[in-house]
């Protein structure tokens, strides 16, 4: 269920792994994700650093977390470290954290940098734009 976000919300998505956690920014007035970023998940000091420098710059009202699950829907391994990660987000920075289904968002990723020529270091970064587009497309067009 999606929290209510502001009409002009800033949003930092991101779409979590054990390697690199891809980055995006977004805003809820204009409805637009950009690929941001990807930090490299070294240790958990290194990525709360590296996360705290991004919301201090962008100061978003709002996180989105992709949360990885099988194609049938199903949680595995990655489902609970994406879920942890959210949770030590809202924790650590008292930002409200929503969550996306991200079951192809990297697929969906390689076909739009395929298409648009983005090189593959930005992968996971495309991938949290997509997650993030998902969250601002499924966003009420209601008054708040």
């Amino acid at each position: 269920m999606m929290k209510p976000v502001g009409r002009e919300a800033t949003l930092l998505a991101f779409d979590y792994g054990e390697k690199r956690i891809g980055v995006a920014v977004g805003n809820a007035l204009t409805r637009q994700a950009r690929a941001l970023v990807v930090v490299q998940n070294r240790n958990r000091e290194f990525r709360f650093e590296a996360v705290g420098k991004l919301i201090g710059e962008w100061k978003p009202d709002a996180l989105v977390v992709g949360l990885p699950c099988h194609p049938d829907g199903t949680p595995h391994e990655m489902t609970q470290l994406a879920k942890r990660f959210g949770n030590q987000l809202n924790g650590r920075f008292n930002l409200p954290v929503d969550w996306v289904d991200e079951r192809y968002s990297s697929v969906e990723a390689d076909i739009d940098m395929r298409e648009r020529g983005v090189g593959a270091d930005m992968r996971d970064a495309e991938a949290a734009r997509i997650i993030l587009q998902q969250y601002l497309d499924g966003l009420s067009n209601e008054c708040h």
